[in-house]
């Protein structure tokens, strides 16, 4: 079992940055495919942004250009930069890790964009 443990999130206002985290328990963590996702309230879970094992990266179109996602396979982390937020970003976000077919989730962590 993979546990992912998100960390960073809070409140921000509109134009602001913040940075989350996520720690992976597994000793496999640099063959997966990691992921940050979100949820806003009454809406279906979105992919973010996604890293592959060797750093290749694909992003939603409504955060290219603001987010950056990053891994650092020795410490078995992943980061996901957020700038320029906006209120439309307020969601639980959610860090994922994909291998062989199988999905595995954290808990998530409540980013809030507002005045």
């Amino acid at each position: 079992q993979v546990q992912l443990v998100e960390s960073g999130g809070g409140l921000v206002q509109p134009g602001g940055s913040l940075r989350l985290s996520c720690a992976s328990s597994s000793s496999m963590f640099s063959i997966y495919v990691m992921g940050w996702y979100r949820q806003a309230p009454g809406k279906q879970r979105e992919s973010v942004a996604t890293i592959t094992s060797d750093g290749m990266t694909t992003f939603a179109d409504s955060v290219k250009g603001r987010f950056t996602i990053s891994r650092d396979n020795a410490k078995k982390l992943v980061y996901i930069q957020m700038n320029s937020l906006k209120p439309e970003d307020t969601a639980v976000y959610y860090c994922n890790a994909r291998f062989q077919g199988m999905d595995y989730w954290g808990k998530g962590t409540l980013v809030t964009v507002s005045s």
